[in-house]
Protein backbone atom coordinates (compact mmCIF):
# COMPACT_ATOMS: atom_id res chain seq x y z
CA UNK A 1 0.00 0.00 0.00
CA UNK A 2 0.88 3.33 -0.63
CA UNK A 3 1.44 5.06 2.73
CA UNK A 4 3.87 6.96 3.44
CA UNK A 5 4.54 9.01 6.89
CA UNK A 6 3.80 11.68 5.39
CA UNK A 7 0.22 10.95 4.48
CA UNK A 8 -2.21 10.37 7.18
CA UNK A 9 -3.57 6.72 7.49
CA UNK A 10 -7.49 7.04 6.73
CA UNK A 11 -6.26 7.99 3.17
CA UNK A 12 -6.07 4.87 2.02
CA UNK A 13 -6.83 2.17 4.49
CA UNK A 14 -8.37 -1.07 4.48
CA UNK A 15 -11.16 -0.42 7.16
CA UNK A 16 -13.06 -3.80 9.07
CA UNK A 17 -16.44 -3.59 10.59
CA UNK A 18 -16.73 -4.87 13.19
CA UNK A 19 -20.77 -5.17 14.25
CA UNK A 20 -19.44 -6.47 18.12
CA UNK A 21 -22.95 -8.49 18.74
CA UNK A 22 -22.38 -10.89 16.15
CA UNK A 23 -18.37 -11.21 15.90
CA UNK A 24 -17.55 -13.58 18.17
CA UNK A 25 -19.31 -14.78 21.62
CA UNK A 26 -16.38 -15.83 24.05
CA UNK A 27 -18.93 -16.69 27.45
CA UNK A 28 -21.44 -18.43 25.67
CA UNK A 29 -23.99 -15.97 26.11
CA UNK A 30 -25.13 -15.93 22.17
CA UNK A 31 -23.49 -12.31 21.94
CA UNK A 32 -20.69 -11.48 20.85
CA UNK A 33 -18.21 -9.86 23.07
CA UNK A 34 -15.00 -7.76 23.59
CA UNK A 35 -13.13 -11.06 24.81
CA UNK A 36 -14.43 -12.77 21.77
CA UNK A 37 -13.19 -9.99 19.46
CA UNK A 38 -9.78 -10.25 21.05
CA UNK A 39 -9.16 -13.67 20.31
CA UNK A 40 -9.94 -12.82 17.13
CA UNK A 41 -7.48 -10.03 16.21
CA UNK A 42 -5.19 -12.43 14.72
CA UNK A 43 -7.88 -12.95 12.12
CA UNK A 44 -7.83 -9.52 11.05
CA UNK A 45 -4.06 -9.39 11.17
CA UNK A 46 -3.80 -12.19 9.35
CA UNK A 47 -6.63 -10.51 6.61
CA UNK A 48 -4.48 -7.56 6.55
CA UNK A 49 -6.80 -4.52 7.25
CA UNK A 50 -5.43 -1.63 8.56
CA UNK A 51 -8.00 -0.75 11.08
CA UNK A 52 -11.46 -1.76 12.70
CA UNK A 53 -14.05 -0.03 12.81
CA UNK A 54 -16.45 -1.07 15.92
CA UNK A 55 -20.10 -0.64 16.01
CA UNK A 56 -21.23 1.17 19.62
CA UNK A 57 -20.30 -0.96 22.51
CA UNK A 58 -21.77 1.80 24.83
CA UNK A 59 -24.17 0.72 27.43
CA UNK A 60 -27.76 0.74 26.08
CA UNK A 61 -31.10 -1.04 26.32
CA UNK A 62 -30.73 -2.25 22.57
CA UNK A 63 -33.93 -1.17 21.48
CA UNK A 64 -32.09 -0.04 18.53
CA UNK A 65 -29.17 -2.70 18.50
CA UNK A 66 -26.79 0.03 20.57
CA UNK A 67 -27.91 3.22 18.72
CA UNK A 68 -29.63 3.97 21.52
CA UNK A 69 -26.77 5.19 24.17
CA UNK A 70 -27.10 5.70 27.59
CA UNK A 71 -24.03 5.88 28.72
CA UNK A 72 -20.81 7.34 26.15
CA UNK A 73 -18.05 6.82 28.58
CA UNK A 74 -18.30 3.49 29.16
CA UNK A 75 -19.65 -0.28 28.01
CA UNK A 76 -22.43 -2.30 27.56
CA UNK A 77 -21.65 -4.82 30.55
CA UNK A 78 -23.23 -7.49 27.86
CA UNK A 79 -19.97 -6.80 26.18
CA UNK A 80 -17.43 -6.45 28.56
CA UNK A 81 -15.78 -3.50 30.61
CA UNK A 82 -14.16 -0.78 29.85
CA UNK A 83 -10.82 -1.82 31.38
CA UNK A 84 -10.97 -4.86 29.04
CA UNK A 85 -11.71 -2.28 25.65
CA UNK A 86 -8.47 -0.67 26.91
CA UNK A 87 -6.74 -3.88 26.70
CA UNK A 88 -8.76 -4.41 23.24
CA UNK A 89 -7.41 -1.18 21.75
CA UNK A 90 -3.30 -1.51 23.36
CA UNK A 91 -3.19 -5.26 21.62
CA UNK A 92 -4.79 -3.89 18.79
CA UNK A 93 -2.63 -1.39 18.37
CA UNK A 94 -0.02 -4.02 18.97
CA UNK A 95 -0.46 -5.71 16.29
CA UNK A 96 -0.40 -2.66 13.66
CA UNK A 97 -4.80 -2.28 13.86
CA UNK A 98 -6.37 0.99 14.22
CA UNK A 99 -9.60 1.40 16.23
CA UNK A 100 -12.36 3.27 14.72
CA UNK A 101 -14.75 3.98 17.90
CA UNK A 102 -18.75 4.61 16.74
CA UNK A 103 -20.12 7.67 18.12
CA UNK A 104 -24.13 8.70 17.55
CA UNK A 105 -24.71 12.78 18.05
CA UNK A 106 -27.98 12.60 16.82
CA UNK A 107 -30.07 10.87 20.00
CA UNK A 108 -29.38 8.77 23.00
CA UNK A 109 -31.78 6.47 24.86
CA UNK A 110 -34.59 7.67 26.59
CA UNK A 111 -32.89 6.00 29.48
CA UNK A 112 -30.04 8.18 29.55
CA UNK A 113 -29.58 10.31 33.08
CA UNK A 114 -30.23 13.65 31.06
CA UNK A 115 -33.54 12.40 29.56
CA UNK A 116 -34.44 10.52 32.79
CA UNK A 117 -34.06 14.01 34.43
CA UNK A 118 -36.04 15.55 32.02
CA UNK A 119 -38.94 13.47 32.16
CA UNK A 120 -38.83 13.07 36.14
CA UNK A 121 -38.93 17.21 36.35
CA UNK A 122 -42.15 17.52 34.74
CA UNK A 123 -42.52 20.85 32.12
CA UNK A 124 -39.90 23.16 34.08
CA UNK A 125 -37.62 20.92 34.13
CA UNK A 126 -33.65 22.41 32.44
CA UNK A 127 -33.03 19.12 30.93
CA UNK A 128 -35.80 19.69 28.90
CA UNK A 129 -34.08 22.19 26.92
CA UNK A 130 -31.36 19.89 26.01
CA UNK A 131 -33.82 17.56 24.08
CA UNK A 132 -36.89 19.00 21.75
CA UNK A 133 -39.98 18.77 23.76
CA UNK A 134 -43.02 20.55 22.59
CA UNK A 135 -46.41 21.21 23.53
CA UNK A 136 -49.21 19.29 20.91
CA UNK A 137 -51.60 21.00 18.48
CA UNK A 138 -54.74 21.37 18.96
CA UNK A 139 -57.43 22.57 21.73
CA UNK A 140 -56.40 19.66 24.29
CA UNK A 141 -52.69 19.37 22.76
CA UNK A 142 -53.41 15.95 21.46
CA UNK A 143 -52.07 16.40 17.69
CA UNK A 144 -48.20 16.08 17.16
CA UNK A 145 -46.51 19.00 16.66
CA UNK A 146 -45.56 18.66 12.85
CA UNK A 147 -46.43 15.35 10.58
CA UNK A 148 -42.62 15.00 9.98
CA UNK A 149 -41.89 10.70 9.13
CA UNK A 150 -39.00 9.33 10.84
CA UNK A 151 -35.90 7.89 9.27
CA UNK A 152 -37.28 4.40 9.40
CA UNK A 153 -40.92 5.54 8.59
CA UNK A 154 -43.54 5.90 11.02
CA UNK A 155 -43.93 9.06 13.57
CA UNK A 156 -41.69 11.18 15.17
CA UNK A 157 -43.18 12.67 18.50
CA UNK A 158 -44.11 10.78 21.77
CA UNK A 159 -46.13 12.54 24.09
CA UNK A 160 -44.98 12.31 27.53
CA UNK A 161 -47.00 12.24 31.13
CA UNK A 162 -46.60 14.65 33.25
CA UNK A 163 -45.45 14.00 37.16
CA UNK A 164 -49.11 14.28 38.16
CA UNK A 165 -50.54 11.79 35.54
CA UNK A 166 -51.62 14.74 32.94
CA UNK A 167 -50.96 14.45 29.53
CA UNK A 168 -47.64 16.44 29.15
CA UNK A 169 -45.51 17.65 26.00
CA UNK A 170 -44.46 15.68 23.12
CA UNK A 171 -40.76 14.79 22.75
CA UNK A 172 -39.41 14.19 19.11
CA UNK A 173 -37.31 10.70 17.63
CA UNK A 174 -36.20 10.80 14.07
CA UNK A 175 -35.75 7.31 14.67
CA UNK A 176 -37.22 4.69 17.33
CA UNK A 177 -39.08 6.50 20.58
CA UNK A 178 -36.88 5.31 22.59
CA UNK A 179 -33.91 7.40 20.86
CA UNK A 180 -34.90 11.10 21.90
CA UNK A 181 -33.03 13.27 19.87
CA UNK A 182 -30.55 16.26 21.15
CA UNK A 183 -31.16 20.12 20.51
CA UNK A 184 -27.85 20.86 19.04
CA UNK A 185 -28.42 24.27 19.49
CA UNK A 186 -27.93 24.29 23.37
CA UNK A 187 -24.21 24.87 24.31
CA UNK A 188 -24.09 22.47 27.09
CA UNK A 189 -24.59 19.54 24.35
CA UNK A 190 -22.30 20.98 21.75
CA UNK A 191 -19.96 20.76 25.49
CA UNK A 192 -20.51 17.39 26.33
CA UNK A 193 -19.99 15.77 23.19
CA UNK A 194 -16.50 17.54 22.93
CA UNK A 195 -15.67 16.30 25.86
CA UNK A 196 -16.98 12.68 24.97
CA UNK A 197 -14.72 12.82 22.03
CA UNK A 198 -11.59 13.99 24.22
CA UNK A 199 -12.42 10.67 26.78
CA UNK A 200 -12.43 8.14 23.37
CA UNK A 201 -8.93 9.64 22.13
CA UNK A 202 -7.47 9.91 25.29
CA UNK A 203 -8.05 6.20 25.51
CA UNK A 204 -6.20 5.58 21.81
CA UNK A 205 -9.14 5.56 19.38
CA UNK A 206 -7.83 6.33 16.25
CA UNK A 207 -10.62 7.60 14.66
CA UNK A 208 -14.56 8.24 14.86
CA UNK A 209 -17.36 7.07 12.92
CA UNK A 210 -20.01 9.76 13.25
CA UNK A 211 -23.62 8.43 12.88
CA UNK A 212 -26.15 10.01 11.23
CA UNK A 213 -23.89 13.26 10.61
CA UNK A 214 -26.42 15.54 8.42
CA UNK A 215 -28.71 15.01 11.15
CA UNK A 216 -28.30 16.90 13.84
CA UNK A 217 -29.94 20.61 13.42
CA UNK A 218 -33.25 21.14 13.17
CA UNK A 219 -35.10 24.25 12.17
CA UNK A 220 -36.39 25.54 15.55
CA UNK A 221 -39.69 26.83 13.78
CA UNK A 222 -40.38 23.13 13.03
CA UNK A 223 -41.78 23.85 9.30
CA UNK A 224 -43.32 20.63 7.43
CA UNK A 225 -41.26 18.67 4.73
CA UNK A 226 -42.12 20.71 1.35
CA UNK A 227 -40.51 19.82 -1.48
CA UNK A 228 -38.56 22.86 -2.89
CA UNK A 229 -38.17 24.44 -0.04
CA UNK A 230 -34.86 24.03 2.79
CA UNK A 231 -35.33 20.46 4.59
CA UNK A 232 -35.96 21.05 8.43
CA UNK A 233 -33.75 18.89 9.65
CA UNK A 234 -31.62 17.41 6.74
CA UNK A 235 -28.39 18.74 6.28
CA UNK A 236 -28.62 22.19 7.55
CA UNK A 237 -25.59 24.24 7.33
CA UNK A 238 -25.15 24.97 10.98
CA UNK A 239 -24.18 21.75 11.29
CA UNK A 240 -20.71 22.31 9.47
CA UNK A 241 -19.70 24.50 12.26
CA UNK A 242 -20.14 21.37 15.02
CA UNK A 243 -17.64 19.42 13.04
CA UNK A 244 -14.95 22.25 12.99
CA UNK A 245 -15.34 22.16 15.98
CA UNK A 246 -14.64 18.48 16.56
CA UNK A 247 -11.96 18.73 13.95
CA UNK A 248 -9.69 21.19 16.50
CA UNK A 249 -10.03 18.67 18.81
CA UNK A 250 -8.83 15.78 16.21
CA UNK A 251 -5.77 17.74 14.99
CA UNK A 252 -4.60 18.63 18.89
CA UNK A 253 -3.24 14.89 19.58
CA UNK A 254 0.24 14.66 18.03
CA UNK A 255 -0.47 11.47 16.80
CA UNK A 256 -3.44 11.64 13.88
CA UNK A 257 -7.31 11.06 14.75
CA UNK A 258 -9.69 10.63 12.09
CA UNK A 259 -13.54 11.92 11.65
CA UNK A 260 -15.47 9.74 9.82
CA UNK A 261 -19.21 10.89 8.93
CA UNK A 262 -22.40 8.58 7.87
CA UNK A 263 -23.59 11.43 5.08
CA UNK A 264 -26.62 9.88 3.14
CA UNK A 265 -26.94 12.85 0.70
CA UNK A 266 -27.42 12.87 -3.07
CA UNK A 267 -26.11 16.03 -4.13
CA UNK A 268 -22.62 15.68 -4.36
CA UNK A 269 -21.14 19.03 -3.31
CA UNK A 270 -23.10 19.19 -0.42
CA UNK A 271 -21.59 15.93 0.49
CA UNK A 272 -18.28 16.69 -0.26
CA UNK A 273 -18.92 20.33 1.98
CA UNK A 274 -18.56 17.74 4.97
CA UNK A 275 -14.78 16.96 3.88
CA UNK A 276 -13.72 20.60 3.94
CA UNK A 277 -10.02 21.01 5.08
CA UNK A 278 -11.33 22.27 8.63
CA UNK A 279 -14.23 19.40 8.45
CA UNK A 280 -14.53 15.57 8.27
CA UNK A 281 -11.60 13.53 6.99
CA UNK A 282 -13.76 11.06 4.90
CA UNK A 283 -16.90 10.21 4.93
CA UNK A 284 -19.10 7.19 3.42
CA UNK A 285 -19.54 7.23 -0.15
CA UNK A 286 -23.08 5.51 -0.38
CA UNK A 287 -23.57 6.65 -3.89
CA UNK A 288 -21.07 3.57 -4.58
CA UNK A 289 -22.79 1.22 -2.18
CA UNK A 290 -26.01 2.07 -3.65
CA UNK A 291 -25.50 1.93 -7.55
CA UNK A 292 -26.41 -0.75 -9.69
CA UNK A 293 -24.20 -3.48 -11.27
CA UNK A 294 -24.08 -1.41 -14.20
CA UNK A 295 -20.94 -0.25 -15.99
CA UNK A 296 -21.74 3.14 -17.13
CA UNK A 297 -23.82 3.56 -13.89
CA UNK A 298 -20.60 2.45 -12.23
CA UNK A 299 -18.20 4.88 -13.93
CA UNK A 300 -20.13 7.61 -13.54
CA UNK A 301 -20.44 7.15 -9.49
CA UNK A 302 -17.18 6.81 -9.25
CA UNK A 303 -15.85 9.62 -12.11
CA UNK A 304 -18.14 12.08 -9.45
CA UNK A 305 -16.85 11.07 -6.47
CA UNK A 306 -13.17 11.48 -7.41
CA UNK A 307 -13.68 14.54 -9.49
CA UNK A 308 -15.56 16.25 -6.03
CA UNK A 309 -13.07 15.20 -3.48
CA UNK A 310 -10.19 16.48 -5.78
CA UNK A 311 -11.46 20.02 -5.07
CA UNK A 312 -10.85 19.76 -1.48
CA UNK A 313 -8.19 17.06 -1.77
CA UNK A 314 -10.07 14.64 0.31
CA UNK A 315 -9.75 10.75 -0.47
CA UNK A 316 -12.72 9.07 -1.11
CA UNK A 317 -14.16 5.86 0.14
CA UNK A 318 -15.26 2.64 -1.31
CA UNK A 319 -18.40 0.93 0.34
CA UNK A 320 -20.09 -2.26 -0.72
CA UNK A 321 -21.86 -2.79 2.31
CA UNK A 322 -22.74 -2.57 5.87
CA UNK A 323 -24.74 -3.55 9.54
CA UNK A 324 -27.51 -1.19 7.65
CA UNK A 325 -28.01 -2.23 4.01
CA UNK A 326 -28.63 -5.96 2.19
CA UNK A 327 -25.73 -7.42 1.79
CA UNK A 328 -23.86 -7.50 -1.36
CA UNK A 329 -23.95 -11.13 -2.34
CA UNK A 330 -27.65 -10.94 -1.88
CA UNK A 331 -28.23 -7.51 -3.77
CA UNK A 332 -25.94 -8.39 -6.76
CA UNK A 333 -28.47 -11.56 -7.27
CA UNK A 334 -31.37 -9.73 -7.87
CA UNK A 335 -32.96 -8.31 -10.80
CA UNK A 336 -32.47 -4.98 -9.17
CA UNK A 337 -28.99 -4.48 -7.57
CA UNK A 338 -29.36 -0.95 -6.11
CA UNK A 339 -30.02 -0.36 -2.79
CA UNK A 340 -32.50 1.88 -1.05
CA UNK A 341 -34.44 1.12 2.03
CA UNK A 342 -37.56 2.26 0.23
CA UNK A 343 -37.19 -0.76 -1.80
CA UNK A 344 -36.32 -3.37 0.23
CA UNK A 345 -39.15 -6.32 0.41
CA UNK A 346 -39.46 -9.35 1.91
CA UNK A 347 -39.75 -12.69 -0.83
CA UNK A 348 -37.62 -10.59 -3.31
CA UNK A 349 -36.03 -13.87 -5.85
CA UNK A 350 -32.47 -14.20 -5.14
CA UNK A 351 -29.51 -15.98 -7.48
CA UNK A 352 -26.86 -16.13 -4.89
CA UNK A 353 -24.63 -17.89 -7.43
CA UNK A 354 -24.65 -14.85 -9.95
CA UNK A 355 -24.53 -12.59 -6.51
CA UNK A 356 -21.34 -14.36 -5.24
CA UNK A 357 -19.81 -14.28 -8.71
CA UNK A 358 -20.86 -10.42 -8.92
CA UNK A 359 -19.36 -9.72 -5.21
CA UNK A 360 -16.46 -11.55 -5.97
CA UNK A 361 -15.70 -8.93 -8.70
CA UNK A 362 -16.95 -5.82 -6.69
CA UNK A 363 -14.76 -6.85 -4.48
CA UNK A 364 -11.22 -5.88 -6.99
CA UNK A 365 -13.42 -3.24 -8.38
CA UNK A 366 -13.69 -1.37 -4.66
CA UNK A 367 -10.03 -2.30 -3.25
CA UNK A 368 -8.43 -1.11 -6.25
CA UNK A 369 -10.24 2.26 -6.55
CA UNK A 370 -8.20 5.62 -5.34
CA UNK A 371 -8.93 5.98 -1.86
CA UNK A 372 -9.79 4.25 1.84
CA UNK A 373 -11.68 0.72 1.29
CA UNK A 374 -14.42 -0.59 3.84
CA UNK A 375 -14.95 -4.48 4.09
CA UNK A 376 -18.11 -5.22 6.88
CA UNK A 377 -17.70 -8.28 8.50
CA UNK A 378 -18.63 -11.52 6.68
CA UNK A 379 -18.26 -9.86 3.46
CA UNK A 380 -15.11 -11.29 3.18
CA UNK A 381 -16.88 -14.68 3.51
CA UNK A 382 -19.39 -14.19 0.99
CA UNK A 383 -21.91 -14.16 3.26
CA UNK A 384 -25.79 -13.47 1.94
CA UNK A 385 -28.71 -11.79 3.71
CA UNK A 386 -30.43 -13.87 5.97
CA UNK A 387 -33.93 -13.50 5.25
CA UNK A 388 -36.32 -16.03 6.77
CA UNK A 389 -35.50 -14.73 10.17
CA UNK A 390 -38.95 -16.05 12.10
CA UNK A 391 -41.07 -12.97 12.56
CA UNK A 392 -40.54 -13.44 16.48
CA UNK A 393 -36.77 -13.25 16.23
CA UNK A 394 -36.35 -9.82 14.75
CA UNK A 395 -35.05 -7.25 17.06
CA UNK A 396 -34.61 -4.44 14.38
CA UNK A 397 -37.50 -1.69 15.24
CA UNK A 398 -37.44 -0.97 10.99
CA UNK A 399 -39.07 -4.16 10.84
CA UNK A 400 -42.07 -2.44 13.09
CA UNK A 401 -41.58 1.18 12.39
CA UNK A 402 -42.19 0.43 8.75
CA UNK A 403 -45.47 -1.37 9.45
CA UNK A 404 -43.88 -4.97 8.88
CA UNK A 405 -43.49 -4.12 5.07
CA UNK A 406 -39.31 -3.57 5.22
CA UNK A 407 -37.89 -6.68 6.66
CA UNK A 408 -35.54 -4.88 8.65
CA UNK A 409 -31.70 -5.23 8.91
CA UNK A 410 -31.42 -7.78 10.76
CA UNK A 411 -30.40 -10.27 8.22
CA UNK A 412 -26.84 -8.22 7.56
CA UNK A 413 -26.52 -8.63 11.21
CA UNK A 414 -26.70 -12.68 11.36
CA UNK A 415 -23.54 -14.00 13.84
CA UNK A 416 -20.53 -14.81 11.84
CA UNK A 417 -19.57 -18.63 11.47
CA UNK A 418 -16.17 -19.25 12.01
CA UNK A 419 -15.93 -23.37 12.09
CA UNK A 420 -17.75 -26.66 12.24
CA UNK A 421 -20.66 -28.20 10.22
CA UNK A 422 -23.32 -26.90 12.76
CA UNK A 423 -24.67 -23.50 14.31
CA UNK A 424 -23.42 -21.81 15.99
CA UNK A 425 -20.83 -22.55 13.60
CA UNK A 426 -17.50 -21.31 16.82
CA UNK A 427 -19.29 -17.63 17.14
CA UNK A 428 -20.41 -19.03 20.69
CA UNK A 429 -18.44 -22.04 22.34
CA UNK A 430 -19.15 -25.53 21.49
CA UNK A 431 -20.54 -25.72 25.33
CA UNK A 432 -22.64 -22.78 25.40
CA UNK A 433 -26.09 -22.86 26.39
CA UNK A 434 -27.88 -20.12 24.61
CA UNK A 435 -28.10 -19.97 20.81
CA UNK A 436 -26.64 -17.09 18.80
CA UNK A 437 -29.10 -14.02 18.92
CA UNK A 438 -30.30 -14.20 15.62
CA UNK A 439 -30.44 -18.03 13.86
CA UNK A 440 -27.74 -18.45 11.54
CA UNK A 441 -28.24 -20.84 8.07
CA UNK A 442 -27.61 -24.14 8.11
CA UNK A 443 -26.07 -23.64 4.49
CA UNK A 444 -23.47 -21.60 5.99
CA UNK A 445 -21.47 -24.70 7.18
CA UNK A 446 -19.56 -23.72 3.72
CA UNK A 447 -19.09 -19.97 4.45
CA UNK A 448 -16.78 -20.76 7.77
CA UNK A 449 -13.52 -19.42 7.63
CA UNK A 450 -12.47 -22.73 8.36
CA UNK A 451 -13.67 -23.56 5.86
CA UNK A 452 -12.60 -21.31 3.43
CA UNK A 453 -8.81 -20.99 4.60
CA UNK A 454 -6.42 -22.52 2.20
CA UNK A 455 -9.03 -22.83 -0.51
CA UNK A 456 -7.47 -20.63 -3.56
CA UNK A 457 -11.36 -20.55 -4.49
CA UNK A 458 -12.72 -19.25 -1.66
CA UNK A 459 -13.50 -15.82 -0.83
CA UNK A 460 -11.73 -15.06 2.00
CA UNK A 461 -8.39 -16.00 0.31
CA UNK A 462 -9.85 -13.68 -2.64
CA UNK A 463 -9.64 -11.16 0.22
CA UNK A 464 -6.94 -12.00 2.04
CA UNK A 465 -4.32 -12.53 -1.48
CA UNK A 466 -6.21 -8.99 -2.85
CA UNK A 467 -5.03 -7.12 0.47
CA UNK A 468 -1.99 -8.37 0.69
CA UNK A 469 -1.30 -7.06 -3.12
CA UNK A 470 -2.72 -3.83 -2.22
CA UNK A 471 -0.09 -3.15 0.57
CA UNK A 472 2.36 -4.80 -1.68
CA UNK A 473 1.60 -2.26 -5.02
CA UNK A 474 2.81 0.78 -4.87
CA UNK A 475 0.34 1.77 -7.32
CA UNK A 476 -2.82 0.65 -5.15
CA UNK A 477 -4.33 2.93 -2.38
CA UNK A 478 -4.05 6.88 -2.70
CA UNK A 479 -3.40 8.34 -6.08
CA UNK A 480 -5.21 8.62 -8.92
CA UNK A 481 -6.85 6.27 -11.68
CA UNK A 482 -6.79 7.00 -15.89
CA UNK A 483 -9.35 4.91 -18.16
CA UNK A 484 -8.24 3.04 -20.90
CA UNK A 485 -10.60 2.74 -23.76
CA UNK A 486 -12.80 -0.63 -22.80
CA UNK A 487 -16.24 -1.89 -25.07
CA UNK A 488 -19.51 -1.26 -23.76
CA UNK A 489 -20.19 -2.82 -20.25
CA UNK A 490 -16.56 -2.93 -19.41
CA UNK A 491 -14.80 -0.73 -16.90
CA UNK A 492 -11.17 -0.73 -17.38
CA UNK A 493 -8.55 1.57 -15.64
CA UNK A 494 -5.20 1.97 -14.74
CA UNK A 495 -3.01 3.05 -11.87
CA UNK A 496 0.52 4.10 -12.10
CA UNK A 497 2.90 2.34 -11.80
CA UNK A 498 1.84 -0.76 -13.81
CA UNK A 499 -1.34 -1.61 -12.61
CA UNK A 500 -4.57 -2.30 -14.22
CA UNK A 501 -7.90 -3.44 -13.40
CA UNK A 502 -10.39 -4.88 -15.58
CA UNK A 503 -13.90 -5.68 -15.14
CA UNK A 504 -16.58 -6.89 -17.30
CA UNK A 505 -19.87 -6.00 -16.44
CA UNK A 506 -21.12 -7.19 -20.33
CA UNK A 507 -23.20 -10.25 -20.76
CA UNK A 508 -19.74 -11.29 -23.07
CA UNK A 509 -16.71 -12.28 -22.54
CA UNK A 510 -14.07 -9.39 -23.66
CA UNK A 511 -10.51 -9.48 -24.76
CA UNK A 512 -8.41 -8.21 -22.14
CA UNK A 513 -6.01 -5.05 -22.90
CA UNK A 514 -2.16 -5.48 -24.00
CA UNK A 515 -0.59 -6.44 -20.01
CA UNK A 516 2.56 -8.21 -19.30
CA UNK A 517 0.75 -10.73 -16.33
CA UNK A 518 -2.33 -11.25 -14.23
CA UNK A 519 -1.80 -10.58 -10.80
CA UNK A 520 -5.49 -11.72 -9.51
CA UNK A 521 -8.50 -12.38 -10.77
CA UNK A 522 -12.39 -12.83 -9.34
CA UNK A 523 -12.88 -16.66 -11.55
CA UNK A 524 -10.88 -18.74 -13.65
CA UNK A 525 -9.51 -16.37 -17.07
CA UNK A 526 -9.24 -18.32 -20.05
CA UNK A 527 -6.65 -17.39 -22.06
CA UNK A 528 -6.96 -13.46 -22.67
CA UNK A 529 -11.00 -13.35 -22.70
CA UNK A 530 -12.50 -12.66 -19.27
CA UNK A 531 -15.93 -13.68 -18.69
CA UNK A 532 -18.99 -11.81 -17.92
CA UNK A 533 -19.52 -10.86 -13.96
CA UNK A 534 -15.34 -11.34 -13.69
CA UNK A 535 -12.67 -8.61 -12.50
CA UNK A 536 -9.10 -8.75 -13.25
CA UNK A 537 -5.74 -7.06 -11.76
CA UNK A 538 -2.75 -6.99 -14.49
CA UNK A 539 0.42 -5.84 -13.82
CA UNK A 540 1.01 -3.66 -17.27
CA UNK A 541 4.80 -2.87 -16.92
CA UNK A 542 7.18 -1.39 -14.58
CA UNK A 543 6.41 -1.47 -10.71
CA UNK A 544 9.64 -0.18 -9.55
Amino acid sequence: MSTSDSRPWWRDAVIYQVYPRSFADDNGDGIGDLAGIRKRLGYLSELGVDAIWFGPWYPSPMADAGYDVADFRSVEPVFGSLAELEELIAEAHGQGLRIIADLVPNHCSDQHPWFQAALAGGPDAPERDLFWFRPGRGPDGDQRPTDWVGEFGGETWTRTTNPDGTPGDWYLHLFAAEQPDFNWDHPRVRAEFEDILRFWFDRGVDGIRIDSAALLLKDATLPEVVDGAPHPFHDLDGVHDIYRSWRRIADSYPERRALIGEVWLPDRQRFTNYLRPDELHTAFNFDFLSCAWDAAKLRESIDGTLAEHATIDAPATWVLSNHDVTRVVTRYGRADTTFSFASKREGTYTDLELGTVRARAAALLSLSLPGAAYVYQGEELGLWEVEDIPPALRQDPMFPRSGFVDPGRDGCRVPLPWSGDVAPFGFSPDDASTAPWLPQPAAWKDQTVQAQTSDPHSMLELYREAIRLRRELPALGDGTLRWLPAPDGVLAFARDPGFACVVNLSEAPVELPPHQGRLLASRPVDGDLLPPDTAVWLRTGDRS
